[in-house]
C-alpha cells in the first residue's frame, strides 16, 4: 500500500505499484486501469499524485491514455522483468506444446519441456524433491490430490482470487471444479476433458442387423452375433497392468454403468453386489468368446488399433482415442464418424448408461520462480478462445461451458461427447490414487485370467484399498 510517511513521493509509490501489477499480470496488454477517481478511493490519496503517476506512465509508453475512456496497458510495452523471466513449463508429449504456445501471451518467454506420459508423474515428483519444480505443468487430473496433499501445488485463490470467483467458479463445468479442489480450494484447472465409452464399426453392426447397444444384455447379444459371424474379437479392451491407468479408466466406466464405484465419502464401496455383478458380466463375455483373455497383455494403444484394422468390431476406450483411431484407419477426423461410432457405456441391471470423465490439468507449483506470471499464463491457456481452439483441433472436450458450446456447434462428435459429459462421474479423488489404481487394474486382470472369482476378487481388492486409504470397507 501507499504510505505518505515514506521518503518516496506518493505518486512514485503509486506508479511503482501499478507497474508491478502489470508485471504480475493483474492488468494484461490492452486492459484498462482503474480510473483516477477509483485509484483515489483504493489508495486513499488525492487526485494530484494519481494524475502525475498516470501521466509519467503514459510518457514512458507503459500505458495509453484515451480521453473520456481511461488509461490502458500498452500492448507494445514489455516490462523489463518480464522480458528477463522465463517460465519453465512441463508438458506431456503430443500436441500440448503447440497448444500452450498458441495461447501464451507473446511477451512471456517459455522454456517448454516435453516428457513421455508414462514418465511424467515421476519426473514432476523428482523435480519437486530436488527443488527445481517447473512454474507450471500439465498433469493427469488424478494426481491433483496427491500433489496438493504433499504441498506441491499453489492455491489459485491466493494467486488470483478475482479470476477464481469470476471465471473458474462461473464458467468451468462440474465435475471438474470439485475434483480439482483440495480442502475446498482450487489447486488445478482442467486443461481438457475426455469421456469413456465404446467405439464400434458401423459396418460390422449393420452386417449382423444390430443397433449400438443400450444395455448390457444388448451388448452381450451383439457380441455373440459378431462372434458367430466370425469376427476375431467382437469386443476388445485394455485389460491388465500393461495398460495401466487406461485399464482402470475402462473398469470404472463399467462399474458406473451398474451404479457402482470404488470410494464413497468415508468408505471403500468396492465390496458390493453391484461390483460383483459387473465383474461377473465381464467373465460371461469372456466365456462367450466376446472378449479375449489376451486383453490382459494389451498395452493401452492396442485395442484402438485392433478396431482400426478390422480385427475387432468394438473397443472399450475413450473419446481421447479419436485422433489415434483416425490415423490408424487412414481417415481424416472429419470422416471418422462415417465409419465408426462412439457411445456411453450401456446400462447395467442396477444402473443406467454412464461414462467416466477424465483428462489433464494445469497446475502451478509452490516452488514456481514466477507464480504471478505463471497465473497469467494459466489464464491465457484456459481462456474461452484458447479452449475452443484446443477442442476443435484435438476433439477433446473444453472444460468451460462457453468454450464447450462454441466447439460443439461445429462438430457432431463434440456434441455427442458433450452430452455424455453432463452425466459423467470422475475417478476417485484421493491422495494415494496411483496405488488405488494399481489395485483396480490388478483386479481386472485377475478376473479375466480366472485367478479369483469376481466376489472374492472384489472383496480382496476392497481390503487392499482400505489399507491404502485408511477408509473402512462399506
Amino acid at each position: 500500500m501507499i504510505d505518505p510517511k515514506e521518503p518516496l513521493p506518493v505518486y512514485v509509490q503509486l506508479k511503482n505499484l501499478l507497474i508491478q501489477e502489470i508485471v504480475d499480470g493483474r492488468y494484461g496488454p490492452g486492459d484498462r486501469l482503474p480510473t483516477e477517481q477509483e485509484l483515489c478511493t483504493i489508495y486513499q490519496i488525492s487526485r494530484t499524485p494519481v494524475n502525475r503517476a498516470l501521466t509519467e506512465m503514459a510518457e514512458e509508453g507503459i500505458v495509453v491514455r484515451q480521453r473520456r475512456h481511461g488509461s490502458f496497458v500498452n500492448p507494445g510495452w514489455i516490462p523489463p522483468n518480464t522480458a528477463a523471466s522465463t517460465l519453465k513449463v512441463v508438458v506431456p508429449e503430443g500436441s500440448w506444446e503447440a497448444t500452450v504456445l498458441a495461447a501464451a501471451p507473446p511477451e512471456l518467454s517459455l522454456d517448454i519441456v516435453q516428457v513421455g506420459l508414462s514418465d511424467l508423474r515421476q519426473v514432476l515428483v523428482r523435480a519437486v524433491a530436488e527443488g527445481r519444480a517447473p512454474d507450471l505443468a500439465i498433469m493427469d487430473s488424478v494426481w491433483v490430490h496427491e500433489f496438493a496433499a504433499s504441498g506441491f501445488l499453489a492455491s489459485l485463490e491466493e494467486l488470483d482470487p478475482d479470476w477464481v470467483h469470476d471465471e473458474y467458479e462461473g464458467d468451468f463445468v462440474e465435475p471438474f471444479r470439485s475434483a480439482n479442489k483440495f480442502d475446498g480450494h482450487p489447486v488445478a484447472v482442467q486443461a481438457e476433458a475426455d469421456v469413456a465409452g465404446i467405439w464400434y464399426r458401423r459396418s460390422d453392426l449393420a452386417a449382423v442387423g444390430h443397433q449400438p447397444p443400450r444395455t448390457w444384455a444388448e451388448l452381450a447379444t451383439l457380441g455373440r452375433a459378431l462372434a458367430q459371424r466370425g469376427t476375431a474379437i467382437p469386443l476388445t479392451l485394455p485389460g491388465g497392468s500393461l495398460a495401466g491407468e487406461t485399464a482402470t479408466y475402462c473398469l470404472l466406466s463399467l462399474l458406473a454403468s451398474n451404479g457402482a464405484g470404488v470410494l464413497g465419502h468415508d468408505a471403500v464401496t468396492l465390496d458390493t453386489a453391484a461390483v460383483t455383478e459387473s465383474l461377473t458380466f465381464l467373465r460371461e463375455l469372456l466365456h462367450a468368446g466376446v472378449i479375449s483373455a489376451e486383453s490382459v497383455s494389451y498395452e493401452r494403444h492396442v485395442p484402438i488399433h485392433q478396431l482400426a484394422h478390422g480385427q475387432a468390431s468394438m473397443a472399450i476406450g475413450g473419446s481421447y482415442d479419436a485422433p489415434a483411431l483416425a490415423a490408424a484407419a487412414s481417415l481424416t477426423t472429419e470422416s471418422l464418424l462415417d465409419q465408426f461410432g462412439f457411445i456411453a457405456m450401456p446400462a447395467g441391471p442396477r444402473g443406467h448408461s454412464a461414462t467416466l470423465a477424465g483428462g489433464m490439468v494445469y497446475g502451478i507449483f509452490r516452488q514456481a520462480a514466477s507464480p504471478k506470471l505463471s497465473m497469467r499464463l494459466l489464464r491465457a491457456v484456459t481462456s474461452i478462445e484458447a479452449l475452443t481452439r484446443m477442442s476443435k483441433d484435438t476433439w477433446q472436450l473444453a472444460p468451460r461451458r462457453t468454450a464447450l458450446q462454441r466447439a460443439a456447434q461445429q462438430s457432431s462428435f463434440l456434441r455427442t461427447t458433450a452430452t455424455m459429459l453432463q452425466q459423467a462421474v470422475v475417478r476417485p479423488s484421493t491422495p494415494p490414487y496411483a496405488r488405488v489404481s494399481a489395485q483396480l487394474y490388478a483386479l481386472l486382470e485377475s478376473v479375466l485370467l480366472g485367478r479369483r472369482d469376481p466376489r472374492a476378487a472384489a472383496a480382496r481388492t476392497a481390503d487392499m484399498i482400505s489399507a491404502i486409504t485408511g477408509l473402512p470397507v462399506a
